[in-house]
């Protein structure tokens, strides 16, 4: 049948992964870092995504789709993603077992990561994007490798469980190397709060003017904000 679904330009997109979030049916997921229609039955039509996407990746495009469903059978899918390795068991496959999905390449590109671990005048810190992130939040949200610690360096702690304060640290990481942007990922729980007052103190102590984005997730893993 002829329908709207939305279209996803992969050139446009930047992998933040909020139309993810968005999306209440579970049509669209990360492949390789980018937003992909998984299911194209999946997806109603309505765009709650549309909004979310920074990058105007998402639009409407009318053709010949799969009926919208609200059953969900994952194991049946009716469309595969196009540009990838990715193959779904289809009815053609009835009766036989869904291939095992290939594991999703790790996007550390340092070691250590713990924020207590890191000593200040690590190389890997020269001319980063940085990450300091909640220790909790990769297990909230499930590609957090794709959307927040591809191309950044990663450093993560518990203000609630570690006894030391941040900033001192991350005041001579700043100062001392060319940090061009820093984004904190931390949880909605209250003591999450320390880790981006202590990002925003330590850059201030620096004098230097660095971009900062602070993204909040739920214990679902969903972002917040």
């Amino acid at each position: 049948m002829v329908r709207q679904v939305i279209n996803i330009d992969q050139e446009q997109c930047i992998g933040c992964g909020l139309c993810v979030s968005a999306c209440q049916e579970g049509a669209i997921g990360m492949v390789n870092g980018k937003a992909v229609l998984l299911r194209e039955d999946y997806c109603d039509g309505l765009g709650n995504c549309l909004p979310m996407c920074p990058s105007g990746a998402i639009t409407f495009e009318m053709r010949e789709a799969a009926a919208f469903t609200h059953e969900r059978d994952d194991a049946e899918p009716v469309f595969s993603c196009p540009g990838t390795q990715i193959k779904f068991k289809g009815p053609q496959e009835e009766g036989r077992a869904p291939a095992p999905s290939a594991p999703q390449a790790s996007a550390l590109r340092q070691w250590p990561v713990q924020l207590k671990l890191v000593a200040p005048n690590a190389a890997f810190l020269n001319n980063c994007d940085l990450l300091v992130a909640a220790d909790c939040a990769a297990f909230a949200h499930g590609s957090f490798h794709q959307t927040f610690m591809k191309d950044r360096v990663t450093l993560i702690g518990c203000p609630k469980l570690d006894n030391v304060d941040y900033a001192e640290k991350l005041t001579q990481i700043i100062t001392d190397h060319n940090v061009r942007s820093i984004t904190v990922a931390r949880m909605e729980v209250p003591c999450c709060g320390g880790l981006d007052h202590a990002v925003k103190r330590a850059v201030a102590a620096s004098g230097k003017i660095v971009p900062l984005a602070v993204v909040t997730l739920s214990t679902d893993g969903e972002i917040l904000s």
